[in-house]
């Protein structure tokens, strides 16, 4: 028996929950002996099934919406190929950025050999910190970005911070393995990628109305900027 996810917001058309990290959305391809997957808890934490809607990496925690009827998942896939969903994501980086505000439009592919397409983020920092536990490590200081994903391209925000050179604290994919153990030891966010799906808007499929969906502060990301609240 599985723990009950954190569910944000529920009504008879869809679900938005909070996605704990190390939880994969739908099965792998290749499915392993305890896999922890969203769609199935969800499934039978409510009783009924869901439909997913867009996907957030394992590691990544937060903002997960799902569809309770074919209909409205299909309207809700095309608002999100339309790029009208606004997703907000909280990273923390060991970096201390020199513009408060950038954007980075560095195409990308998808890692299989195919032609880079365009893609485009923004960023901004939201909070500084220095960290004694990292004298030593070149420079004290993590910083919580803000970033907006303008396109949806295979781990975009994981790597244009790798490209602007500040990838995310625990990402053992772009940041290291070595790196990210030795950062999750001092910061005490063990083996933790510190990026969270923070905030999702979207027109609700059924009433037209805007709804904004926000997870609360994931608790790693909070251990390193104990003023969050």
């Amino acid at each position: 028996m599985y723990p009950p996810l954190s569910i944000i917001y529920q009504d008879e058309w869809l679900v938005v929950i909070d996605k704990p990290a190390g939880y994969l959305v739908h099965p792998a391809r290749e499915p392993q002996e305890g896999d922890l997957v969203a769609m199935k808890i969800l499934r039978d934490q409510i009783g009924q099934r869901v439909h997913t809607i867009h996907r957030l990496d394992r590691p990544t925690s937060g903002v997960l919406l799902m569809g309770l009827e074919k209909k409205v998942a299909h309207q809700l896939h095309k608002a999100l190929e339309h790029h009208e969903f606004e997703k907000r994501y909280w990273a923390v980086v060991h970096a201390d950025p020199e513009c408060e505000k950038w954007e980075n439009r560095e195409a990308l592919s998808k890692g299989d050999g195919s032609e880079a397409k365009v893609a485009h983020t923004s960023f901004q920092v939201l909070q500084r910190y220095e960290h004694p536990q990292l004298e030593g490590r070149g420079s004290r200081k993590v910083s919580l970005l803000e970033a907006i994903p303008h396109t949806g391209r295979f781990h975009q925000i994981r790597r244009h911070l790798l490209g602007d050179g500040m990838p995310i604290i625990g990402d053992y994919r772009y940041a290291g393995v070595e790196v990210s153990d030795t950062l999750g030891s001092l910061l005490g966010t063990g083996s933790r990628m510190l990026l969270q799906a923070k905030s999702l808007e979207i027109d609700h499929p059924v009433s037209g109305e805007r709804m904004k969906f926000e997870a609360p502060v994931d608790s790693a990301i909070q251990r390193c900027f104990p003023s969050l609240v």
